[in-house]
């Protein structure tokens, strides 16, 4: 118990003292990993400037309720005082549809009005059989990205991420390939230039905390196998994609440093400086923290030491924490709201931190 104390004094000591050593942070950086285009605006309310997160009504007579509706947004409202600001959402090969076309124009021209720039991930098919997505072939990913392409999108650059955390086998049609990700994320890459849209293409993040084993290899041994079988592979890719979680536990302190806290993302960068000679610039599209009894009380400071002293580093360009809604469910001690739709701890947590910034 005493060691406990002596840790929390130190803790709380640490975060109040280091303010004065933090970079200036630009809060149009932020944003939130949400998983359905019905969240957009609640994805909004998290990082508004305005206060309370209070809605002006709407002066775009081009959006009618009848589109809010569709989206799950009960009244058309904007904010065009604020600044632009980022989500991460996933796009699956269900979503390739026409009922769900009309859905993701409608999400793309509400993140119009409502200054929101979206990085969106490629995802598949989860097969139930092998416990993991599928791989995707090359007419399911000439698909996918004949189905971005027609949609208006929000911004001039189209922001993709070609899949997700690879290094697992579960995230791979159940097996760990560093070579066959090299040629697709290859293949997305030369496809997605082809078609002039404007492409920014970001590769699957990394779980930086994956051990080698049979079902994940570790990170930098995988990015490492990928570099092997294809020098030029990095040339591939615009903007480098991380997700620099606060491990082990996803609840450690926002001080420590090693590749699996939520500095993750600087050894990434130097990795890819060592091997390439170029300095990427980084999007954190997954972060945060997994709320527990201990640092239940700590997660406003955790925000604002990170967002005063780790993301405010100039090479990152977006933060989008994850997850904006995922109660009920394994995701729950992460969300911003819980089942109910209400605002949790973590909400409030982050919201404060933007107060202090």
């Amino acid at each position: 118990m005493k060691k406990i104390l002596v840790f929390t004094i130190f803790l709380a000591l640490l975060l109040s003292q280091t303010v004065s050593l933090s970079m200036a942070f630009d809060v149009s950086k932020l944003g939130v990993h949400i998983l359905n285009v019905h969240e957009i605006e609640d994805a909004k309310k998290l990082v508004s400037l305005s206060s309370e997160s209070v809605l002006e009504q709407s002066t775009d007579p081009n959006f009618s309720s009848e589109e809010n509706k569709i989206l799950g947004i009960s009244q058309d409202k904007s904010f065009a005082h604020e600044a632009w600001s980022y989500t991460t959402i996933p796009i699956t090969l269900d979503d390739l549809s026409d009922d769900k076309k009309t859905e993701w124009q409608l999400f793309f021209d509400k993140s119009r009005e409502l200054k929101i720039i979206p990085i969106v991930r490629l995802a598949t098919r989860f097969s139930p059989e092998k416990n993991s997505w599928i791989v995707p072939n090359r007419k399911e990913i000439i698909n996918q990205l004949d189905f971005l392409s027609g949609l208006t999108w929000p911004t001039d650059k189209k922001h993709i991420i070609v899949y997700n955390e690879v290094n697992h086998a579960s995230e791979w049609g159940g097996r760990v390939d560093p070579e066959e990700y090299s040629r697709i994320l290859k293949f997305v890459s030369d496809w997605a230039r082809t078609e002039e849209k404007n492409y920014i293409i970001l590769p699957a993040a990394m779980d930086l905390a994956a051990p080698n084993g049979h079902s994940t290899l570790e990170a930098f041994n995988y990015l490492s196998q990928m570099y092997k079988f294809d020098p030029d592979i990095f040339s591939y890719i615009d903007i480098w994609n991380s997700h620099s979680y606060p491990n082990p536990g996803f609840s450690s302190v926002p001080t420590k440093i090693g590749k699996n806290s939520l500095r993750g993302f600087q050894y990434e960068l130097d990795f890819l400086k060592s091997k390439t000679g170029n300095d990427y610039k980084v999007m954190i599209t997954e972060t945060g923290w997994k709320e527990n009894a201990w640092n239940s009380k700590w997660l406003e400071s955790y925000y604002t030491y990170a967002m005063q002293h780790i993301w405010s580093d100039e090479r990152v360009i977006a933060v989008t924490p994850f997850l904006l809604k995922g109660a009920p469910g394994p995701f729950a001690s992460f969300s911003f709201y819980d089942a109910d739709n209400e605002p949790t701890n973590q909400f409030y947590a982050f919201r404060g931190a933007l107060r202090e910034i």
